[in-house]
């Protein structure tokens, strides 16, 4: 974690614990080799882009792709009351 590029750091972040999550913590920033500052900027970093990857990308085994990409493949379905409903004007287009 030495080797990460320094960065202008102007927001605070400011967090409560427990005393034994604290010691857990402070233990962990000392086997690390960086400053509390880093160790929580990072595992917060990579925490988070965790949670946001299971929103934003899907990982599929190989059978599963073959099915999707077979679906993908089918052509379009003719949806009448679609078409009729895109005819419509949006209601939140503003009248000129």
């Amino acid at each position: 974690m030495a080797s990460e590029t320094k960065r202008n750091r102007s927001e605070r972040l400011e967090v409560r614990t427990t005393p034994e999550d604290r010691a857990l913590i402070d233990r962990a920033v000392a086997i690390s080799g960086t400053d509390l500052t880093n160790f929580v900027v990072t595992n917060l970093t990579v925490a988070s882009r965790r949670v946001l990857a299971d929103r934003t990308t899907f990982m599929l085994g190989s059978e599963s792709l073959e099915a999707w990409e077979r679906v993908n493949q089918r052509p379009a379905r003719d949806l009448g009351g679609l078409r009729e409903l895109m005819k419509r004007p949006s209601p939140f287009k503003r009248a000129e």
